[in-house]
């Protein structure tokens, strides 16, 4: 016989590609910094972003893609990743039903929290530049524990700073490796943002305990938890 599950009192968010779309606005930058050096597309930069090399937001990667095509880096370097940075957070903008949905379950006295790989800086320049920040009450960020995803160590921050038991928890990500499997073992209870995940179409089984293609579909799980 199965135990009744406990109400959600606070809730975890991955941030890129669960609140917005990082990945086209990486694509654009991308093709701005190309523009810049005059070679190739963004397309082709890109791709080095997403080589298990230096990391998906390093700037490393600019310069690899500098060297193997013989593009001088002194001078041009830096200001290749300036623009990098300024078009990136640009094109940042929520998905569709975020802000609305996160308001909704800011007035209803939610805490939340955001748990992401990304820096403190950059995940606070993210949130501000979509108007998002004033709806979290926590961050734990890459700089603040100094280990990333799929480690338990965010998660574990993350439940020490919001004060919140697994069993009150739910987290909503789109990584089923760094967010959702890392989280079941904890005993958080998950949501699988299958609209942000870009292999999505090649997933069987997540091993959520729910699946969403828009944030505005939260606030119904959470009341048919808090119901059973």
């Amino acid at each position: 016989m199965s135990m009744p599950s406990l109400p959600v009192s606070t809730i975890f968010f991955d941030m890129d590609n669960t609140l917005f779309d990082l990945v086209e606005a990486q694509v654009a930058s991308c093709r701005e910094v190309v523009r810049f050096l005059g070679h190739d597309d963004g397309e082709e930069l890109f791709s080095y972003f997403l080589r298990p090399v230096h990391g998906f937001e390093s700037h490393e990667n600019i310069r690899q893609y500098m060297e193997e095509r013989t593009i001088p880096v002194d001078g041009t370097f830096k200001k290749a990743c300036r623009i990098y940075e300024t078009e990136k957070l640009r094109h940042i903008s929520p998905y569709p039903g975020v802000a609305e949905t996160l308001r909704q379950l800011h007035e209803r006295g939610y805490p939340m929290c955001i748990v992401t790989d990304a820096h403190s800086r950059d995940a606070t320049l993210r949130l501000e530049k979509i108007d998002l920040l004033p709806f979290f009450t926590g961050m734990i960020a890459y700089d603040l524990v100094q280990v990333k995803k799929p480690a338990p160590g965010p998660f574990l921050a993350a439940l020490e700073m919001m004060r919140a038991s697994p069993d009150n928890t739910l987290l909503v990500g789109d990584s089923i490796r760094r967010d959702i499997e890392p989280c079941a073992r904890l005993g958080i209870r998950t949501v699988y943002a299958r609209y942000g995940d870009r292999f999505a179409d090649g997933r069987r089984d997540p091993g959520a305990d729910f699946i969403i293609d828009g944030l505005d579909e939260l606030p119904v799980i959470i009341d048919q938890i808090n119901r059973s």
